[in-house]
C-alpha cells in the first residue's frame, strides 16, 4: 500500500511539476540520452527499432512503453494529464511558428476518455502528432541528420 501511495505521490509531483514555467525543451543531446535509457527500461526488438528508424510506430504495447518512457522523461507528457500542448510547442516548433505547433498539439491532446491505460493514451497522441506538420518536421530531420552522419562515416 506504502508503494501504491508513493507512486502515485510521485505521479502528482510529476504533473505539478509540468506545469512549473521553467520547463526547457530538451538538446539533441539530452534526447539521445533519454532514448538509450527508455530503451534499457523497455527493450525493443530489432524490426520494432528499424520500424521506428522508418517513422512506423507499431502498435504493440512495448514500444507505447517505450515512447511514454520518452514523452515521461522529456516531461513533455505526464500520467494524469497527458500531453503538455504548449511543452510540444516549445520542444518540436522547428522552423515553424510555435504558435501553429502549439495550434496542432492542442488538437492532438486529449483527457484520455476512455480512460485507456497510459502508454495507450501517449501513443495516441504521439500518432496523432506524427501524422501533422509537427511529424514531418520531425521526420525531415532526423532524415537529414541520418544523412549527414551517413556521409561523415562514408
Amino acid at each position: 500500500m506504502k508503494e501504491l501511495m508513493l507512486i502515485f505521490l510521485l505521479t502528482i509531483v510529476t504533473c505539478i511539476r509540468a506545469e512549473d514555467e521553467d520547463w526547457q525543451p530538451k538538446t539533441v543531446a539530452d534526447i539521445k540520452s533519454i532514448r538509450n535509457e527508455c530503451l534499457k527500461e523497455h527493450p525493443l526488438s530489432n524490426e520494432q527499432i528499424t520500424k521506428m528508424k522508418n517513422f512506423e510506430f507499431p502498435d504493440e504495447e512495448e514500444v507505447r512503453q517505450y515512447l511514454l518512457c520518452t514523452a515521461l522523461k522529456m516531461e513533455v507528457f505526464c500520467a494524469h494529464q497527458g500531453y503538455h500542448p504548449n511543452r510540444i510547442a516549445k520542444q518540436f516548433k522547428m522552423d515553424m511558428n510555435e504558435e501553429e505547433v502549439l495550434e496542432i498539439a492542442e488538437k492532438c491532446h486529449d483527457s484520455n476518455p476512455d480512460n485507456s491505460s497510459v502508454d495507450v493514451w501517449a501513443f495516441r497522441g504521439h500518432k496523432c502528432m506524427m501524422s501533422s506538420a509537427i511529424g514531418d518536421k520531425v521526420k525531415a530531420y532526423i532524415k537529414k541528420r541520418q544523412e549527414e552522419n551517413a556521409a561523415k562515416n562514408a
